[in-house]
């Protein structure tokens, strides 16, 4: 379905007047801004479900050419040039449009795919069937309706659906706030392109090779990624940085088959037992890395903590919402914390449990090892400390399943694989892109908005910060308590409504 207009005629009438002392990429007032959205919103509510109902696993060529085909009708409706960038594994589309040859340009990060989905987890039909939903006196979600047509819509209402969140919902907000100024007849402060990832959620594998080969194609004075969740607190959301990944899955060998536990209990080693030796060995009781070297290279200066700790938190809150009793004390705060390479166990696997437990003494143990990484932090660098650490605890790695000399020979064996993911970035709160962006929302938010140093997860914006040179920053729109990647994935109405008000604002923001 292609994109609908995004106002009726009297809409247009009403709000036109106001748009008059706009033209020509002059900035809108936070009222002209308000206005705007408020007619918009339920269209664009209605605009984002039918974009929702396309399936965007990218792990499925078809998932991908069906998003790509109606991302690419949006754009040429808006009026934008499109061009399919092809790669060695999945497209990628990209969208431009010149509003001047004397203005900068900035180019728009979208991703487009969702993480995979099981259906049997979610409290609706379907993760591709959006509902809105809203809380009853029982403080349960329940659905509401399918669309919504009517005015005035409650913020605190909510589309449940899968890339709600992340991030198709911040891509309509886009969309959204460009068709307003189509209609309008308001041209943005500066040209714009547009480049869209079908494959994020799987680490955007062919993009570094993308940004390469279309490295003339791409050039632009900033990047601007909509992309990421809020600030614990839901206020509006500037982001410079985001920390890179590497992953490590480490295989712990027992013996050679799985054994009974009332034959074999006593006698044959269980590799549990070793393995969590081993995974505990790596963070001490304050959660701090105990792999020699982890940490080098990292220092916060007093001047940097002060300006972290400027971002409104409180740690007994955040404690309570995390249902946790103390938090671990890499940093002095949750935004210090944010500052180092993490290592986190994210998976273990050993025999069974549940319905299906046996009395066995399991053959092998595997544990899932994700480290985020910090631009001081080298990843390749991190995983071979992992390795020489493993290797120091008298472990004998191996490159597959060990052979019947090497069990006789080694009592503690493990296979080590690992995996670069992406790099991290961080830009200068104080460089041109980021005052740009905090005068468009001080504008319309006041001081009611945050600027963050990092995020903790990761975005794939390296390769186009190292390729090109250019400042880049995340805006952020969707609610923190979103599920992101899980079941329930949700955006809530007023974050939405909030999304395109920041888009409209920016995009009217002359960028100096």
């Amino acid at each position: 379905m292609m994109l609908r207009k995004y106002m009726t005629i009297s809409c247009f009438v009403s709000v036109n007047f106001l748009f008059i002392a706009a033209l020509n990429g002059q900035r809108l007032s936070k009222e002209q801004v308000k206005i705007a959205t408020e007619n918009v919103l339920p269209t664009a509510i209605n605009d984002l479900i039918d974009f929702l109902k396309i399936p965007n696993d990218g792990h499925h060529d078809d998932h991908i050419e069906a998003n790509l085909k109606r991302c690419n009708e949006i754009f040429i409706q808006l009026g934008f040039d499109t061009k399919r960038l092809t790669t060695a594994g999945a497209p990628l589309l990209f969208a431009e449009k010149e509003y001047s040859k004397k203005s900068k340009t900035i180019l728009f990060y979208l991703q487009i795919d969702g993480q995979p989905v099981d259906s049997t987890k979610w409290d609706q039909p379907s993760p591709y069937d959006p509902v809105l939903k809203s809380k009853n006196a029982n403080d349960e979600w329940e659905t509401i309706a399918e669309k919504s047509n009517t005015i005035p819509l409650d913020e605190n209402w909510r589309i449940f659906a899968r890339s709600a969140s992340d991030s198709k919902g911040p891509a309509m907000a886009f969309i959204t706030a460009l068709g307003v100024l189509k209609d309008m007849e308001i041209r943005p402060s500066y040209n714009i392109k547009v480049i869209m990832d079908f494959q994020e959620e799987l680490g955007s594998p062919h993009l570094p090779e993308a940004v390469d080969q279309y490295a003339d194609l791409l050039v632009a004075d900033g990047i601007l990624i909509m992309d990421g969740t809020r600030h614990l607190s839901n206020l509006p959301t500037l982001t410079y940085g985001a920390r890179g990944i590497a992953t490590a899955t480490i295989t712990f060998f027992g013996p050679s088959r799985s054994l009974h536990s009332g034959q074999y209990g006593n006698f044959a080693p269980n590799p549990v037992f070793e393995a969590s030796r081993f995974l505990a060995s790596l963070k001490n009781e304050n959660g701090l890395v105990q792999i020699p070297g982890f940490y080098e290279g990292i220092t916060l200066s007093e001047e940097e903590k002060t300006r972290l700790n400027q971002i409104p938190e409180d740690m007994e809150e955040i404690k309570e919402s995390l249902g946790i009793s103390k938090p671990e004390k890499v940093g002095g705060s949750y935004q210090e914390s944010l500052q180092y390479p993490s290592l986190n166990i994210r998976g273990l696997q050993a025999a069974w449990v549940g319905k299906e437990v046996r009395t066995l003494i399991p053959s092998e143990v595997i544990a899932e090892i994700d480290m985020r990484l910090v631009p001081e932090s080298d990843g390749e660098r991190l995983m071979g400390l992992l390795k020489q650490f493993m290797e120091d605890k008298g472990f004998h790695l191996v490159d597959s399943q060990p052979t019947a000399e090497e069990r006789r020979l080694h009592s503690k064996l493990a296979l080590f694989k690992f995996k670069l993911g992406s790099r991290a970035f961080r830009t200068n709160i104080d460089s041109s892109m980021g005052l740009m962006l905090n005068s468009a929302m001080t504008r319309i938010f006041g001081n009611q908005y945050i600027n963050m140093r990092t995020t903790g997860g990761s975005q794939p914006i390296a390769p186009f910060i190292n390729k090109l040179g250019v400042p880049a920053v995340s805006l952020r729109i969707p609610n923190p308590d979103n599920s992101i990647h899980a079941p329930n994935e949700n955006l809530r109405i007023g974050n939405f409504r909030e999304g395109i008000m920041s888009c409209l604002a920016v995009l009217t923001e002359p960028m100096e």
